[in-house]
């Protein structure tokens, strides 16, 4: 018995920011002194190396809980299924639902059982809770899922990742302009046939890198005691691109596939460059060159909406929604994620 998605959906904010809208922020180092480039500069070293041009923020009047309750109202739809049957709902995130305006973490109850409560799901047994990961916590949701479903204690599980970094953001912080909001749904049951996951591995880095991303204070000085999400941009790439393509490649081992029958690899969205480079590194694993689109990405369009990258990619090609992407029945696919913890996990999928 394998684990397959039966059903996947997507929410996208609909509020367009552009590059363009940082251009009259005061961006400061880290120990407060004014950076020695304008914003012009700033913005288009950005982008050379994240690749974002845009990013979506949801509207003042939605919180982390509401989006993932909009994307999981599409999974649920796609899957054509009862949501009275549904055993698990798992909710990946990592800020919990922050309301506009405030500065506070709200994950009481979790963000799970206030989609349950949103769905107006009645079955008891429906268990919900979160899962805090980092960015790879939907491929870790999707991986508990499986254990459920395989250990006879489940039959169909929502697992959700959501997530509105809009509001951790310090504007005096030039990698404010990474983030983004979203969130990306999926169903997952049991299926008899030689499809859905065939492998998967996940590991925890915490010895010395458990800090790379963290919660600290603004860059400018003045400012009162809130706290904003925080990272270590190079100790992050050079993390990612040295511990990611290996992960990949133990996973990819594991199902028994041939690396040539890989037809697409979803890459957590979180820097262009990054992502680039851990599939170069990957294939060079392999001795093998990369094939022509392959990895597909929607980073220039819509930023990093951290746990919310990959399915919210993966619903958009199943779709056509990406102009020249595509999977098909029978396709064998990759997942991979690497974020704070620092976490890194994979699955090897069969559609």
């Amino acid at each position: 018995m394998n684990v397959k998605i039966t059903g996947t959906g997507c929410y996208i904010p609909t509020q367009v920011t552009t590059n363009s809208s940082f251009s009259k922020f005061e961006f400061l180092n880290t120990d407060g002194s004014p950076i020695n480039y304008s914003n012009e500069v700033i913005i288009e070293k950005f982008k050379a190396i994240t690749g974002i041009e845009n990013r979506r923020y949801v509207k003042d009047n939605y919180t982390t809980s509401d989006i993932a309750f909009f994307a999981a109202e599409k999974a649920i739809e796609d899957a054509k299924t009862d949501k009275e049957t549904i055993d698990y709902i798992i909710v990946a995130h990592n800020f919990g639902d922050i309301k506009h305006g405030t500065t506070q973490s709200d994950a009481v109850p979790s963000i799970a059982s206030r989609v349950k409560q949103s769905l107006k799901i009645k079955n008891p047994r429906c268990v919900a809770y979160d899962v805090l990961f980092g960015c790879p916590g939907w491929i870790e949701g999707v991986v508990q899922a499986q254990a459920f479903i395989k250990a006879g204690m489940a039959k169909k599980c929502l697992v959700i990742g959501a997530e509105t970094l809009s509001r951790v953001i310090d504007i005096h912080d030039r990698d404010s302009m990474i983030y983004s909001d979203g969130a990306g749904a999926t169903i997952l049951e049991a299926t008899p046939n030689n499809t859905g996951i065939l492998s998967h591995l996940s590991a925890t880095y915490a010895y010395n890198e458990a800090d790379y991303l963290f919660f600290g204070k603004s860059y400018n000085q003045t400012a009162d005691s809130t706290k904003y999400i925080k990272m270590y941009g190079r100790k992050i790439y050079e993390f990612a691109v040295t511990h990611v393509p290996q992960a990949m490649k133990d996973c990819l081992d594991q199902s028994n596939t041939a690396i040539e029958d890989v037809k697409k690899i979803f890459i957590h969205q979180a820097n262009e460059k990054m992502d680039e480079a851990i599939l170069k590194r990957f294939y060079r694993l392999y001795n093998k060159s990369i094939p022509e689109g392959i990895m597909p990405m929607n980073i220039h369009e819509l930023g990093n909406s951290s746990v919310a990258t990959i399915p919210t990619l993966f619903d958009s090609v199943k779709k056509g929604m990406i102009e020249n992407q595509e999977v098909n029945t029978g396709d064998i696919v990759m997942f991979a994620s690497v974020g704070a913890g620092m976490n890194i996990n994979a699955i090897t999928y069969k559609i």
